[in-house]
């Protein structure tokens, strides 16, 4: 792999669009389930939502870079920025231009896969466009970020993919997305939590800014606990199928995420542990529910 190939990668944090794809999975899987899976608009919505994702981290670390963020994190795998712009490993009009570019084409593909579908997905694309550009400018100010995020980067995309492939939205859909739009708010919530002391110094005012990390890592715990039961409950009332409690199979990572975030909230170096453990509560979880719509 080339060393700009390397640089871009880890501007547009690369790993991290392992998320996009585990939630166009669930809506693949919800289509082939009511057999009405189609392998091109799969495919379309998948490119789309890798791009729109690469784009909502390009703006992020084009932001942090402006209120200077980025320059005071310690940095982790999981959060902090690349640090490709404080290094002059690429710049800001790069960056931008990126950003822009990949938005664009995202936009593009969600403009057909409208027209053969209607409208209704180009609400859905519009709201996630407004949340990709004003997400760390604005919405992270106000407190509102982590609930949009899940949203727009969860819950949206799942019922998005599903409108897209299948042409309609159901109760299920609707259901069905409400896990993975808490995984991801919480994934966004605990990477905060190194960067606490940084974003209250650029002028964000998220939920961590505003409750403090004591209440946070307890709120962060009863996500866990509400996205496990949304899920027995939906199985208990007949609306899953009972071969969704696969993703049962998380629950050792939630604990030591949990339980970790509850008593070293404080810790850095112990809060990377409880940070790679809910990342793999995430996308295990996101890719245990599309498992068990494909088999089901």
């Amino acid at each position: 792999m080339s060393d700009t190939v390397k640089v871009w990668a880890a501007q547009i944090r690369a790993p991290f669009l392992l998320l996009a794809v585990m939630l166009v999975l669930i809506g693949g899987a919800l289509a082939h389930d009511v057999g009405q899976f189609d392998a091109l608009r799969f495919t379309l919505c998948l490119v789309g939502t890798i791009l729109i994702h690469a784009s909502v981290n390009l703006f992020n670390e084009l932001s942090d870079f402006r209120t200077e963020i980025d320059s005071h994190t310690n940095r982790t795998p999981f959060s902090g920025g690349s640090g490709n712009l404080q290094s002059g490993l690429t710049s800001p009009g790069a960056v931008r231009m990126a950003a822009w570019g990949t938005l664009f084409i995202s936009g593009l593909i969600g403009l057909y896969l409208s027209l053969k579908v209607g409208w209704l997905l180009v609400a859905i694309i519009l709201v996630g466009g407004l949340v990709t550009v004003f997400y760390t400018s604005h919405l992270a100010k106000i407190a509102m970020g982590e609930l949009l995020a899940g949203l727009c980067l969860g819950s949206l995309v799942v019922v998005g993919a599903y409108l897209a492939i299948a042409g309609d939205i159901t109760s299920t859909v609707l259901l069905i997305s409400a896990p993975p739009g808490i995984l991801t708010s919480l994934l966004l919530f605990l990477n905060e939590f190194p960067d606490l002391e940084a974003d209250r110094a650029g002028g964000r005012r998220h939920l961590l800014v505003l409750l403090g990390k004591k209440v946070s890592a307890r709120m962060y715990a009863a996500g866990l606990i509400a996205c496990y039961a949304f899920i027995l409950a939906g199985v208990l009332m007949n609306r899953f199928p009972t071969l969704i409690l696969i993703t049962l199979l998380t629950v050792p990572l939630a604990v030591k995420a949990a339980a970790t975030t509850l008593k070293h909230y404080d810790n850095f170096e112990k809060m990377i542990g409880a940070q790679g453990a809910n990342v793999g509560v995430v996308l295990g979880t996101d890719l245990l529910i599309a498992l068990a719509y494909f088999f089901h």
